[in-house]
């Protein structure tokens, strides 16, 4: 008998900081959306000009809009 293989859901990003442009990318947004939801969600870290999203803190403000 041949076992077939069970998928697993695969976690998108193993990156805990992205940039705005990865992560509109890694999230299927536009970066105006995925900057302004950031904004929102408090994950957004500003290093004089680097910008980096904390993708974990992201994540929960996403989950927040599951229906």
């Amino acid at each position: 008998m041949e076992q077939k293989e069970i998928c697993k859901p695969q976690k998108i990003s193993e990156k805990k900081f992205v940039r705005y442009k990865e992560g509109a990318v890694i999230y299927s947004m536009s970066q105006s959306k995925f900057e302004r939801m950031a904004k929102a969600a408090g994950a957004v870290y500003k290093l004089n000009k680097l910008v980096l999203v904390n993708c974990e803190v992201f994540e929960r403000f996403l989950e927040s809009y599951r229906l």
